[in-house]
């Protein structure tokens, strides 16, 4: 018989669909070992080693993954983590199989192949069994013809011994977890039979109006974030013309000591300055000043004429970009499409005092992702992983929900992680799928070679 968990260790946690690692930042800081993790796509999933070189990736298509791969990829993963005290069984499963099938945004089809992702996530919890499980999704998931899917997805986990707090499932949106966005998400938490239940998190910060007009809502809790919080401390970019051909910059002690120094609460946590008591990710050893994922986007005269124009809060109505408001909230940061559908890119919006879009940068600020994680070295990537991502601080809640029904106390690992190789976030399709040996059958072609090659024939 292993010997009973202890209170002091650090659960261990597999991140499925894992992206570039969103929600392994938020299973980190709540005090998770994120052993394994999973990805169909090279490029997400070349990211995520970069900024989680401990954990093993397993690339692959999670129809064609038994829950044997993951399990010897987890011990791997245990080992490298030199995690004490494991038991051998998995305490948490997380994933957000991916949710264009169920989004309010383009079509909503009942029948699209992607819903059914989320039964072989159910497959593998079947099979291995870990203690608890965490799905988020888009609230879509939860209206219209896609209920069934959900209903049918939480009686297969009843049938097999899973439960739920009352309710099941939660819709929690990021600016209430210290987030300055308005990102609303599904969250689905499961716990295996005879184990304490995980309650839902509750808000730890009042959201202030989205426009940045009028009174938060009242409350004794304290103020979220603003968009201006956010981004005050990163530097005009236009003030550096080698971005127009590099994501990354190193800062003058002088303008790095400046940019601290207006840094808000929020920005400092992110700049790894002052983690909050709760933080538990591993610290990573990374260069202060050193500006990441800060490439610039050229614009015409007439887009930074019409940029300039609109006002805070408001649509530029050509582009349809969202200007961003200083005393307020940034919009739900999207995707796109990947090049399967086109490769189109999602709408980003217009920085609230520059005549410009985000940079990955600023995007991973306002979605609560630490300064040392490093989006792809592209515009496009970078900004689709990002928009994919679990916003960190909401994975957090989560994870801490399970972490507290496990009745455990987790302590900070005292050794400093060494980041990947910066390559990773450059490798093309191609070369992140020869870095995996991954099937090559199994990378969506983009849509316009399909439709090129169908006019020469």
């Amino acid at each position: 018989m292993p010997e009973p968990p202890q209170p002091s260790r650090r659960p261990v946690a597999i991140d499925l669909f894992c992206g570039a690692g969103g929600l392994s930042v938020g299973l980190e800081l709540a005090g998770f070992d994120v052993v394994a993790a999973s990805d169909y796509d090279p490029v997400h999933a070349a990211t995520h080693e970069y900024n989680f070189p401990l954990t093993p990736m397993l690339c692959g298509d999670v129809s064609q993954i038994t829950a044997e791969d993951l399990l010897a990829v987890a011990e791997r993963g245990v080992e490298a983590h030199g995690t004490t005290d494991w038991d051998g069984r998995i305490d948490l499963i997380a994933g957000g199989p991916p949710c264009q099938g169920f989004s309010f945004i383009g079509k909503r089809l009942v029948d699209d192949e992607r819903n059914q992702l989320v039964f072989h996530f159910y497959r593998l919890i079947s099979e291995l069994r870990p203690r608890y499980f965490v799905m988020e999704n888009v609230p879509g998931m939860a209206s219209g013809g896609h209920t069934g899917v959900l209903e049918q997805l939480t009686e297969n986990f009843e049938a097999i011994g899973y439960r739920f707090a009352p309710g099941h499932w939660s819709i929690l949106n990021a600016a209430d977890f210290g987030v300055p966005q308005d990102r609303s998400r599904l969250f689905l938490i499961g716990a295996d039979q005879g184990l304490e239940l995980a309650t839902p998190p509750t808000p730890i910060a009042r959201r202030i109006p989205r426009d940045g007009i009028g009174s938060p809502e009242p409350g004794a809790l304290p103020l979220g974030p603003t968009v201006w919080e956010a981004l005050a401390d990163i530097p005009n970019l236009n003030r550096y013309p080698s971005l127009q051909k590099s994501d990354s910059v190193r800062l003058s002690r002088e303008t790095f000591e400046e940019q601290e120094a207006v840094a808000s609460g929020y920005a400092l946590r992110l700049r790894g300055r002052t983690p909050e008591p709760d933080d538990l990710a591993s610290e990573r050893d990374w260069n202060r000043e050193l500006l990441t994922a800060s490439a610039r986007t050229t614009h015409t005269e007439e887009s930074i004429r019409r940029f300039r124009q609109t006002k805070p809060g408001e649509v530029e109505p050509i582009s349809r970009f969202y200007r961003l408001p200083p005393a307020g909230l940034c919009n739900t940061l999207r995707a796109g499409t990947g090049s399967e559908r086109g490769a189109f890119t999602s709408p980003r919006p217009i920085h609230p005092t520059h005549p410009r879009v985000l940079s990955n940068r600023e995007a991973a600020r306002l979605h609560s992702l630490p300064d040392w994680f490093r989006p792809h070295a592209t515009k496009w990537h970078g900004f689709r992983q990002i928009g994919n991502a679990v916003a960190p601080l909401v994975g957090k809640a989560a994870a801490g929900a399970v972490v507290k029904a496990l009745g455990l106390t987790p302590a900070r690992p005292t050794a400093t992680v060494e980041l990947g190789d910066p390559a990773l976030l450059t490798l093309t399709m191609k070369q992140a799928t020869q870095h995996y040996g991954a099937d090559v059958t199994q990378i969506p072609a983009r849509r316009r070679r399909v439709r090129q090659a169908a006019l020469a024939a």
